[in-house]
């Protein structure tokens, strides 16, 4: 199981019946793949899609029911289609229970750079704006690293900031982090990693939590 989908095994987790969430591009896009059963909720996407389900297989793809990163999804019997200006109406207007999104930094206080490298052609910021106000909860799903082992999660984001103070909770392939009013919370971490490589990974502080617990397949498996 590759990082990937370590990440959004977990944050499917974060879903409760009868959710209203939005799923950001990337990693949050696989999350629909595994809600637990017993787990009802409707996902929404800025493009116009209510009633948005797993990611299309090839017999299932149709060109013209994509999500809004442009991917091939497929939709629950209920689903409905609906303009731009509605769908940000649902966004702006407090209707999302929760957002999950990317990140190319995130800080020990819950703010998070997520659409822009200086001197870099990056696609641009999207809905993340409007999702990161709107939504009640926001959980950030990312690599705990970069390529070369650069760190994301940082005591102050360094690149221009999406939104400041607005993320919930972080969940990575190492660890799940509960941002509260006290700074960074460690409550679950991988199998089979340890505290301290998880600090060595991470420029920010953070405590630990005394109800400690695993999560995912061993590391090393």
């Amino acid at each position: 199981m590759d990082a990937r989908e370590v990440i959004a095994r977990r944050a499917a987790l974060e879903i409760k019946d009868g959710d209203v969430v939005n799923l950001g591009i990337g990693i949050p896009t696989m999350v629909a793949n595994f809600i637990p059963e017993d787990v009802h909720a409707v996902f929404q996407s800025e493009n116009g899609i209510m009633g948005m389900d797993k990611m299309a297989s090839p017999e299932e793809q149709n060109p013209d029911i994509v999500n809004a990163g442009a991917a091939m999804v497929t939709v629950k019997d209920y689903a409905s289609f609906f303009d731009s200006a509605l769908s940000f109406a649902i966004i702006r207007g407090g209707h999302l229970d929760l957002t999950i999104l990317g990140a190319l930094e995130i800080d020990q206080e819950g703010s998070l750079a997520s659409h822009i490298i200086p001197g870099k052609m990056v696609p641009g910021m999207g809905g993340a704006m409007d999702l990161v106000a709107g939504a009640k909860k926001v959980i950030v799903v990312t690599t705990h690293t970069a390529r070369g082992d650069a760190k994301k999660i940082l005591k102050t984001c360094k690149l221009p900031l999406t939104a400041y103070k607005k993320v919930h909770k972080i969940v990575t392939e190492l660890a799940v982090f509960d941002i509260t009013k006290g700074g960074l919370l460690l409550i679950e971490k991988r199998k089979g990693v340890t505290v301290d490589e998880i600090r060595e990974k991470t420029e920010a502080e953070f405590q630990v939590s005394h109800d400690l617990k695993d999560f995912g397949p061993p590391l090393q498996s």
